[in-house]
């Protein structure tokens, strides 16, 4: 499902117990310096990560101060993030003018606060640009973070270079049938740079017919229940996408290759490191 770009006023797009993806929770925050924003979502843990802009974060008395700290977009600097426990209050005041990500996936176990920085990301970079899949990927609750995190993984992708294919070869995660795949909600929200940039979004729900496709523009959302999901950027751009994975039964993701393609598993440098970052 494709949820164009709209002016959210600090509501969920993708709110719990969505019926396209219920294992997942996301809200754009816009926020002016010295304005403040609170919340809480029972049955989800969350993660907070400033798109740009800097806020200071108190989480039931769990404190991290000037998260953040990106200028223009997501391109200017790195991320950083905050992990807020199932069902706690979080409260963001801002210090610098901000947008602000909170992803989210279903959970109900409580566990601890803690703050991801920028030296603490795990990052991993692979595809080339001969096949036209060059990419990056920073993981802001990825492996590293395995131990302290119930169900939710939360990345940042980004294209090497203008133009090319990202989420390839074509895979799915809807089913849990370990130990050849794991059912994990996705939603995504892109952004372009320049920022009048797009691209399309495929969704393939049966391997060999046709499917699904969606034109994604800056600031698009994703929702992915269930097919084969690459997506691409024009040419000319480059193309980022903040990622939320939220598991049924585990965290880490077991992805399933779309058979016609899996064998593109050979032919892209560094894939089956990515893959296994997932975790």
């Amino acid at each position: 499902m494709h949820i164009p770009p709209f002016d959210n006023q600090n509501k969920p797009i993708v709110d719990v117990d969505d019926p396209t993806v219920p294992l997942n929770y996301f809200n754009i925050v816009h926020l002016k310096a010295g304005e403040a924003f609170e919340y809480s979502v029972p049955g989800y843990e969350t993660c907070i990560v400033p798109a740009t802009g800097t806020v200071d974060v108190n989480v039931e008395g769990f404190k991290a101060d000037a998260l953040g700290g990106r200028g223009e977009d997501v391109w200017d600097g790195e991320p950083e993030g905050v992990y807020v426990p199932t069902a706690a209050t979080a409260e963001m005041v801002c210090t610098q003018d901000a947008e602000v990500f909170i992803a989210g996936a279903r959970y109900d176990k409580v566990l601890d606060a803690f703050a991801v920085r920028s030296d603490a990301l795990d990052k991993v970079q692979y595809g080339s640009d001969d096949t036209k899949t060059h990419r990056k990927i920073k993981h802001i609750l990825g492996q590293k973070q395995h131990d302290k995190v119930g169900r939710l993984l939360v990345s940042e992708l980004f294209t090497v270079g203008q133009g090319g294919w990202s989420g390839f070869p074509s895979h799915k995660h809807d089913t849990d049938r370990l130990p050849d795949e794991t059912r994990h909600d996705e939603t995504y929200n892109f952004r372009f740079r320049p920022n009048y940039g797009s691209g399309v979004q495929m969704l393939q729900r049966v391997d060999n017919e046709p499917g699904d496709a969606y034109h994604i523009v800056n600031g698009s959302t994703i929702c992915l229940d269930n097919g084969y999901h690459p997506c691409c950027v024009l040419p000319g751009y480059e193309m980022y996408y903040f990622t939320i994975l939220g598991g049924l039964s585990q965290r880490s993701l077991v992805q399933y290759f779309q058979p016609t393609h899996a064998a593109q598993l050979h032919t892209i440098p560094g894939i089956m490191d990515m893959v296994a970052k997932f975790k």
